[in-house]
């Protein structure tokens, strides 16, 4: 439902055309039609908009509400348009509508009258609107759409933007900018070229901030040190999109996040979910303002575009890979880093919860388009100056988490290996030896993943996020991983010391590598000890990386 506020009209001397000042144009959705390819479709429809509340880290873009619905955080409802209506102020426009029959008796009595205004009179009225509110209302119908295309008021708002001048603080006229553009020719371009050419340099011009900011890296994890700053700056948010079985799509804004040492958790959860029975597919994105300003805060509706992340199906919730539960909840842990909570009862949705590596997530978040992901940049092989020695200088950082609680943190210096020891296609490297006492690791408190909804919390013990970095003897990032785990108790022990206490593992696999790790429960300390961690690189993965034939 759009509206339109604050307006007032006067006539000029001498000419008998109605100026509208002033005017301002609000719209709810924040999805819109981009000729440059970015962001959902205006002609897409949104079936089951979710509005979260705000977030409460302060990390996320909450959307904000209308209708009937607002008052319940995490609700979907459909969309059903409304037309127009004007504020108590809009005289002028009241007496134009008049002039037909009595306004304001129906809200589509509103958009018709306001869609029959003369062309002209229009363009006045947008080319008083900044770029959001002129995509937001290109949104309304087929004629608007066009008109918002102008070509003089988009060169209005491109040499306004891009201008190196930018000492004169009056808004000037759509007539005086066009005169006042040089070299820019605006009545031989196609309808929308400014607008794209516009669009286009905003999203140029955010793509170069963030790298500037994202250029220095840690010694310790190989990331960059200023993510913080860049997801302030950018206002990324994220969104799961909810795939039915019969077409329709249920968008949720992200409710809640957590920035770790090397990660993001992401949460979902409402009230209000549709059935799971309806469900076939999600697919994970980020969501990025299009229009950034360094130090000011996009708009909560203003146009995003999306960036793909993962795809997940739904089907694969099944018992191989649920990995913990309690009373109320059961999750499944998809790869990549997906965990989805059921209801014991109703077998229905509960929260989701997205961990996010932060290896290039900025760019994955914001560089890739809503139907396709993000490439990561060619990768030039190092040279291997001796292919027989092994690999040697390998560096690892894990963290072990949920909720905001870390359970152990730690890094492993000069892990090295040697080239006979590759089994069933991957190279061993070990952290913490079974044998060796002195390198055995508690974990610090009470282990267990922290849920969520809009009623209930509670933990999920025996299960925790794993956050792994591997760097190379370059220190560049080699493998990277963040996902859910769950302890298994072990069916017999390990050959080696016998420890008092039961024996768990801890096994993660993907196509570049395998993580293993054994821990034992200590009564006496009521604290788990890792007795054993061994990483497994795949050889496909190392050869890639060296242009080795290993």
């Amino acid at each position: 439902m759009h509206k339109l506020c604050g307006t007032s009209a006067h006539a000029r001397k001498g000419q008998g055309a109605v100026l509208f000042g002033a005017v301002k144009l609000r719209s709810c959705t924040s999805q819109v039609s981009m000729a440059t390819g970015r962001g959902r479709p205006s002609c897409h429809r949104f079936l089951g908009l979710q509005e979260p509340r705000e977030p409460r880290h302060g990390g996320g873009v909450a959307r904000g509400r209308t209708g009937p619905a607002a008052g319940r955080a995490g609700a979907f409802r459909f969309r059903k348009g409304q037309g127009i209506k004007f504020g108590a102020g809009d005289t002028a426009l009241r007496q134009y509508a008049r002039h037909g029959q009595h306004f304001g008796k129906s809200s589509s009595n509103c958009s018709v009258y306001l869609d029959r205004m003369p062309s002209e009179i229009l363009l006045k009225i947008f080319s008083y609107l900044d770029a959001v509110s002129l995509l937001c209302i290109g949104c309304v119908n087929r004629r608007f759409y066009h008109l918002a295309n102008d070509n003089f008021i988009w060169v209005r708002i491109y040499s306004t933007a891009f201008s190196r001048k930018r000492f004169n603080w009056k808004v000037n006229s759509v007539e005086e900018t066009s005169v006042s553009v040089s070299l820019l020719s605006v009545e031989d371009k196609e309808a929308g070229y400014w607008k794209k050419t516009y669009i286009t340099k905003q999203i140029t011009s955010v793509k170069a901030t963030l790298a500037q900011i994202l250029k220095p890296l840690s010694p310790y994890t190989g990331l960059p040190v200023k993510t913080k700053e860049a997801l302030r700056i950018s206002g990324l948010g994220w969104a799961i999109i909810l795939k039915g079985k019969s077409g329709r799509e249920y968008i949720m804004s992200h409710v809640d996040l957590s920035l770790n040492d090397t990660s993001i958790t992401v949460m979902w959860y409402g009230k209000n979910w549709p059935r799971l029975a309806t469900l076939s597919a999600l697919n994970l994105c980020g969501t990025t303002p299009i229009f950034m300003e360094r130090y000011k805060a996009p708009a909560k509706n203003g146009p995003r575009w999306h960036s793909l992340i993962a795809k997940y199906d739904l089907s694969q919730l099944t018992e191989s890979t649920m990995i913990g539960c309690d009373r109320l909840i059961r999750i499944f842990s998809l790869s990549p880093g997906l965990v989805v909570g059921l209801w014991k009862k109703e077998e229905e949705l509960a929260f989701v919860m997205a961990n996010l590596h932060l290896h290039y997530i900025i760019e994955r978040s914001t560089l890739g388009s809503a139907t396709v992901p993000y490439e990561l940049p060619p990768h030039v092989p190092f040279l291997d100056d001796n292919p027989e020695y092994g690999l040697h200088g390998y560096q690892l950082h894990i963290d072990m988490h949920g909720g905001g609680v870390f359970f152990f943190c730690a890094t492993f210096y000069n892990l090295f290996t040697m080239k006979g020891c590759i089994e069933d296609g991957y190279v061993k490297l070990t952290a913490i030896h079974f044998r060796n006492s002195r390198e055995h690791l508690p974990l610090i408190g009470k282990v267990g993943i922290a849920w969520r909804t809009n009623i209930f919390d509670a933990i999920i013990e025996s299960c925790s996020v794993m956050d792994v970095t591997v760097l190379d003897e370059h220190r560049k990032p080699f493998w990277c991983l963040s996902a859910a785990v769950h302890m298994k108790p072990a069916a017999c022990p390990s050959d080696g010391p016998h420890f008092l206490g039961q024996t768990y593992f801890i096994d993660y696999k993907d196509v570049e590598g395998r993580v293993h790790a054994e821990l034992v429960w200590i009564e006496e300390t009521e604290e788990y000890f890792i007795v054993s961690l061994v990483l497994y690189l795949s050889v496909a993965k190392i050869n890639h990386w060296f242009g080795t034939k290993y």
